[in-house]
């Protein structure tokens, strides 16, 4: 029988240190380019009120311990000499094939879930440009998201304990200064993909006519761990699951609710103000740019 969904006491606060390392950590991470500084705020724009903080500038989620649980919902990774650990095998070696190209690029810049910078991940899918100051209830509704997201992977994370595709291979990642913190953090189900995922399915919500573009960013996001060698495609694959649970239980919350009405006026002022995003070129390329034989 699998444990409560609740993570125990100790790991949720080993886990919630992990998640919070990630958001402030160092990572080797370049930018794939140059952003502007962001554009003013509306003068309609409501500035949220303060939250609780995982450590300072590291918002707590909305969920608390209230989280799905990743060890029931999810089957056991593939075993090693399984079809499906060879099928996670081959894909390892279609991304690594990537390393030279503009999709490693951005793989390199997703890597890095630190703010402000991986706020701006969707701007381009979504056509606005996102920051705090010009969309602060959605930057700190991304903040609270990732931590919801993040530690609801890790039920399973500390369960099975899989090594990652670079530890199994001896090869190096795409941000060789997370690669020590990586080494003692399980690979199964992907925290990356489990975030991005839910961040699009919740922005798809927020703003549906960019629901393809939104749902296209959020997979590529995911994927772009396999080119950077920190996950397997299973991982993947079961990181958006994750994401399903995550956002299912955040609809019952009312703070997640309120924020995302709020959240939606920001996205629509913006847009009635002509505000559109930069930079958005280099990304098309580097999004066209596929993993071959990824499922």
């Amino acid at each position: 029988m699998h444990r409560k969904a609740m993570l125990h006491p100790r790991r949720q606060v080993a886990s919630l240190l992990i998640v919070a390392s990630l958001l402030t950590a160092c990572s080797s991470a370049p930018p794939l380019s140059t952003a502007p500084a962001p554009p003013p705020a509306p003068a309609s724009v409501v500035v949220p009120a303060p939250v609780p903080e995982l450590r300072p500038g590291v918002p707590a989620g909305y969920l608390g311990r209230s989280l799905p649980d990743s060890l029931a919902l999810l089957p056991p990774p593939p075993a090693k000499g399984s079809a499906a650990f060879a099928q996670d095998q081959a894909i390892h070696r279609a991304a690594q094939q990537l390393r030279s190209s503009p999709r490693y690029a951005l793989a390199t810049t997703d890597s890095d879930l630190r703010f402000p910078q991986v706020a701006n991940t969707f701007s381009c899918a979504l056509g606005v440009p996102v920051s705090q100051q010009a969309t602060p209830t959605l930057y700190l509704l991304l903040q609270r998201t990732l931590v919801d997201a993040g530690l609801a992977t890790y039920a399973a994370k500390d369960h099975y304990k899989r090594v990652r595709p670079f530890v199994f291979h001896k090869e190096g990642t795409c941000a060789p200064a997370d690669e020590a913190a990586l080494r003692g953090d399980g690979s199964y189900p992907s925290g990356h993909t489990a975030i991005s995922w839910t961040w699009a399915l919740l922005l798809t919500e927020l703003s549906p006519d960019q629901a393809d573009a939104l749902l296209a960013r959020g997979r590529a996001f995911g994927e772009n761990r396999l080119i950077c060698n920190a996950h397997w495609q299973s991982d993947v694959l079961e990181g958006r699951a994750i994401a399903a649970g995550a956002l299912a239980k955040l609809h019952a919350n009312a703070d997640f609710s309120r924020d995302m009405a709020l959240a939606r006026t920001e996205i629509q002022s913006l847009r009635g103000h002509g505000v559109q995003p930069t930079g958005c070129e280099a990304e098309k390329a580097a999004l066209a740019i596929r993993i071959p034989g990824v499922l």
